[in-house]
């Protein structure tokens, strides 16, 4: 099996020619996402498809389409998804999020999830992230926000994993959105580490937030029992 080939329980993911590689922020919002009994999923950023195909998994009569801009991305999500156990419920497209949702202006969707390649570990300091989280990419996080409010169904829900300030960034836009958040994960490498990721989750319906937190490892190496339990149904070493 090449090296570019990441197999899980009942799927494979071909990586070849992707820039966005499988990742630990992926698989966990592939596994914590939630919804009940959706429909109609969309990935954006979709990337290998991983996410999706996890979705497609956990979800058996969600349809979901998996949408990214970049098209080497979009070819490769489209093999695996064809490859997979899901080929009729999992769809690839290569488009801006903006043009996806123009294109299907009359659907609605039950769930939205995007692990945005913005801001991983790739900056010197959380101050820089900050400032260019507001000032650059908020652009995108304020056309994802306009895109979730027209496009969710009433009791839908848009997920995103996010590092801590971009997450700041993207609660702080929600109040000039009909767009209310519900639910937070902290994730954290250690149960005494401070998180390095949020996953969000908000919608139109305005509920008390609920505030958990996911520990990846109990010791260095050491994956901990959640983490097991979370990826358990997906990954070949549990």
């Amino acid at each position: 099996m090449g090296a570019d080939i990441f197999k899980f329980k009942q799927f494979e993911v071909d990586q070849s020619g992707c820039a966005m590689k499988i990742n630990t922020d992926g698989v966990l919002l592939g596994a914590l996402a939630t919804a009940n009994n959706p429909k109609s999923i969309v990935d954006i950023g979709t990337g290998t498809g991983v996410i999706a195909l996890m979705l497609a998994q956990r979800f058996a009569v969600a349809h979901i389409d998996g949408v990214d801009i970049d098209q080497d991305s979009a070819e490769a999500a489209d093999r695996n998804f064809k490859a997979s156990p899901f080929l009729y419920r999992v769809y690839s497209t290569f488009n801006t999020f903006e043009g996806y949702f123009k294109n299907y202006y009359w659907k609605k969707h039950d769930l939205i999830v995007s692990n945005p390649p913005f801001f991983l570990d790739s900056l010197a300091s959380a101050d820089e992230q900050k400032r260019l989280a507001r000032h650059t990419d908020g652009t995108f996080f304020k056309k994802l926000l306009r895109c979730a409010d027209e496009y969710l169904t009433d009791t839908g829900t848009c997920q995103l994993i996010l590092p801590l300030p971009t997450a700041s960034v993207v609660k702080d836009l929600l109040p000039k959105y009909q767009l209310h958040l519900q639910r937070v994960i902290s994730i954290k490498s250690f149960a005494d580490s401070v998180p390095h990721r949020e996953i969000l989750t908000f919608g139109k319906e305005q509920k008390g937030i609920v505030e958990d937190e996911f520990v990846i490892y109990d010791a260095p190496k050491v994956y901990s029992l959640e983490y097991q339990l979370a990826l358990g149904d997906f990954l070949t070493i549990f």
